[in-house]
């Protein structure tokens, strides 16, 4: 699926949410079955053979990309909620935003350290989510295996972000400069 043109689906919102800044909405990549299909296989095999047991996806977006990819896979897929979401002891994370922070959570029993991860999300801009998704993982004993977006705004450096916390593979389908 390489030769698939996923930036043609992605459609640009001029000053939204707020004026100067555009949009990437992903959503044509979901309703269109053809990209839908292209944007999971092409996840999915760039990881392939990896070994990889559970995929995790931060909320909420993550979950859309991040379920199809686990069974695209064979394996498992564990949800990194916002606080209050999870209803068994959790591990948390606490990161850093623009303006403030967030945090995400995952059930402390879902992931073990036999557990080789793949973390994907819809898009990656700061990289503040996929470290914290990383430090999630870390904190069950699992290992990160790679990092897998559908979107990377590369005009924020998420990769540099990324590569101070974590030597993992990033992945991504569209790079916008």
């Amino acid at each position: 699926m390489a030769d698939f043109d996923f930036e043609s689906r992605i459609v640009d919102i001029p000053d939204y949410p707020e004026p100067g800044v555009v949009f990437k909405d992903i959503t044509p990549l979901f309703d269109d079955a053809e990209a839908l299909h292209a944007v999971i296989d092409a996840l999915s095999e760039h990881f392939a053979g990896r070994g990889i047991t559970k995929v995790v996806g931060a909320e909420a977006r993550g979950f859309m990309v991040g379920v199809p990819v686990a069974y695209a896979l064979g394996c498992g897929f564990v949800p990194a909620r916002k606080p209050g979401k999870l209803p068994r002891e959790i591990f948390s994370q606490t990161y850093s935003l623009e303006y403030g922070t967030d945090e995400l959570q995952i059930h402390r029993d879902a992931l073990t350290p036999d557990d080789r991860v793949l973390i994907v999300d819809d898009l990656v801009a700061t990289g503040g989510t996929a470290v914290a998704t990383a430090k999630l993982v870390e904190q069950s004993g699992a290992a990160v295996e790679g990092f897998g977006f559908i979107l990377e705004l590369c005009f924020l450096n998420p990769r540099a972000t990324i590569a101070q916390e974590c030597p993992q593979e990033v992945f991504t389908l569209v790079k916008v400069d």
